[in-house]
């Protein structure tokens, strides 16, 4: 499958935090393959810097941090030395989550805690990190994922649907905060995507039900996620913000 090539992308400096596995390894590709400068935040090392070496042939080449996002000095850290080194961010994703299953009665005070701090807290200080530089340029797009789980209200998941939900309202909030001064920001809603990480919750018959309730039949891959991101954050789509666009087959 052959993708779009949007010039606008072209040497803009793209973060994306979880950007080493799954659906953030192909942002990262697809936007080094722009010819983006690419920075990714990831805590699994040896994926990222496996990525990396597969990228080498990108000009350049992607770039990989270490951070766990959680610690949220170890966030602004890095965000401000890649600023520092790179000049400010002209696309923020804020991609990185965790969908472990659990429970109504499993959940603890501190689980609760470390759930939002690994789903949602970060993503508004990255944001927060990123938007200064834009703003004060009149241009920028934070791109932040959601999640079609809270969507359909899918088990196992209440305190990530939580998480999710929220990271809706904050894109229509920061869409409205930072919109006077240019800065676009939109949320990309994936539905049930073809990752190692997913794929050890189904077992083919429950893949295929997943298919059956979607309008179309086939599995959503990591790229149609990146796809989709490449043209939000292009000057392709310079009045599109403050709402959820959906990569998602039409599962209902």
């Amino acid at each position: 499958m052959s993708g779009a090539i949007y010039p606008s992308l072209k040497g803009r400096l793209v973060v994306v935090t979880g950007g080493g596995s799954g659906i953030g390894a192909a942002l990262t590709e697809g936007f080094a393959r722009q010819g983006a400068r690419v920075i990714f935040m990831d805590i699994a090392a040896e994926a990222s810097i496996a990525l990396v070496d597969s990228l080498g042939d990108c000009q350049p080449c992607p770039v990989f941090r270490a951070c766990d996002l959680t610690d949220l000095e170890a966030l602004r850290a890095t965000m401000d030395a890649v600023i520092a080194e790179h000049g400010p961010i002209d696309v923020l994703i804020n991609n990185a989550a965790n969908d472990d299953r659990h429970t109504l009665a499993e959940v603890t005070p501190a689980y609760w805690d470390d759930r939002i701090g690994v789903n949602l807290r970060h993503l508004y200080f990255a944001a927060q990190a990123a938007a200064a530089g834009m703003r004060e340029r009149g241009s920028g797009v934070i791109l932040n994922l959601g999640s079609i789980s809270w969507h359909l209200g899918l088990p196992d998941l209440s305190l990530y649907e939580t998480a999710k939900a929220g990271i809706e309202g904050m894109t229509r909030a920061l869409a409205r905060e930072l919109g006077v001064d240019g800065v676009r920001v939109a949320c990309i809603v994936p539905g049930n995507v073809k990752t190692p990480r997913q794929m050890k919750w189904y077992t083919p018959e429950g893949e295929a039900e997943i298919v059956a309730a979607q309008c179309l039949k086939g599995r959503i891959e990591p790229v149609d996620v990146a796809a989709l991101a490449m043209f939000l954050a292009s000057d392709d789509a310079r009045f599109i913000t403050g709402h959820e666009y959906f990569v998602d087959a039409g599962w209902r």
